[in-house]
């Protein structure tokens, strides 16, 4: 069985323990250990084919999003006597599964730009799985209906649809729901409200640092700051939006002062650094012109060379003449 080194969250580790330690290491098909299902799922912003696992206990029911973090040269792993000749590290992470539904549901709009009927939430699913297994995807790589279909069994799907769809609930056992791009951008929007908290941006040590650097943690400029705050957290989510659900947020928002401020740093940047050149070439040049004062300088004789080379030699035989044979 290959060997991989990843990190992931403790419970999931825990419950993976469990089971090697009740069943034999086989693996399934997909190359996982048995009862550790990875699906092959759209990926939210690109719609490549990603790996992605479901994970669910008595008290969570999450969705990790499987990435693979390659050094640029060849490496291996040490563990006490063994070499994991496979240098990737694997990290997993949990991915809000409405991520997923919006590119998904998406699927599910009529063509005719209607917001379509209300209909159980397995029956979108299963119009998704179909229209998305269907469709021509990059690199060979497929995503199967069945992977889909598997990803509408877990418990957090009801409640991530709730967030993007509008719903009816017919009966306590029957809820309908149709897809609602709406709804989706006031989900979006109280993301980026709680992300963009003051409390919650300055945990990010990259983003103080691009503030600080932008002059926006003055006093005085607290606006332009909630504004490049928003902009951020718009940009994290960025990451796993589609591009035209990701632009029609960021158009709900106005960045005019901020793009503004921005600009006019990158202007007096582009001046500082001319003004820098200039005063570069400057030197190089007064540097050209001194080297070339030298060499004449250098090049110049003596006082008594210097009358000699006027000299009249006219009449005078050559040096030449002394050693040529009599």
């Amino acid at each position: 069985m290959s060997c991989h080194f990843g990190i992931l969250p403790a419970d999931l580790l825990q419950a993976i323990s469990r089971q090697l330690e009740s069943h034999p290491p086989d693996e399934g098909a997909n190359g996982a250990p048995n009862g550790l299902r990875l699906l092959r799922l759209p990926h939210p912003r690109t719609g490549i084919p990603s790996l992605f696992v479901p994970h669910e206990t008595p008290e969570t029911s999450v969705v990790l999003e499987v990435q693979s973090i390659s050094p640029p040269n060849r490496r291996s792993w040490f563990t006490e006597e063994e070499v994991a000749e496979d240098g990737k590290l694997l990290v997993m992470t949990p991915v809000d599964p409405a991520f997923l539904l919006i590119r998904l549901l998406q699927c599910t709009l009529p063509a005719d730009g209607t917001p379509g009927n209300f209909r159980p939430a397995d029956d979108i699913i299963e119009e998704a799985a179909a229209k998305v297994a269907s469709s021509a995807v990059e690199g060979g790589q497929t995503v199967t209906s069945d992977d889909i279909l598997h990803l509408s069994t877990l418990r957090c799907i009801p409640l991530a649809m709730r967030r993007v769809c509008e719903f009816k609930e017919i009966t306590p056992d029957i809820t309908v729901f149709r897809y609602s791009p709406d709804r989706t951008l006031e989900c979006l929007r109280a993301k980026v409200s709680r992300l963009s908290h003051e409390s919650i941006s300055e945990l990010s040590r990259t983003l103080n640092r691009n503030l600080a650097k932008d002059g926006l943690l003055e006093d005085g400029k607290e606006e332009l700051l909630a504004a490049a705050r928003i902009r951020g957290a718009c940009d994290l989510l960025s990451q796993y939006l589609p591009r035209n659900v990701f632009e029609r947020l960021l158009s709900t928002y106005d960045f005019a002062s901020l793009d503004a401020h921005m600009k006019a740093l990158k202007e007096e940047s582009m001046a500082l650094a001319a003004v820098n050149m200039n005063a570069v070439e400057a030197k190089e040049s007064k540097e050209q012109k001194s080297t070339g004062t030298d060499k004449k300088r250098k090049a110049k004789g003596s006082h008594g060379v210097e009358q000699l080379k006027k000299a009249n030699t006219k009449g005078m035989a050559k040096l030449s003449t002394f050693f040529q044979k009599k």
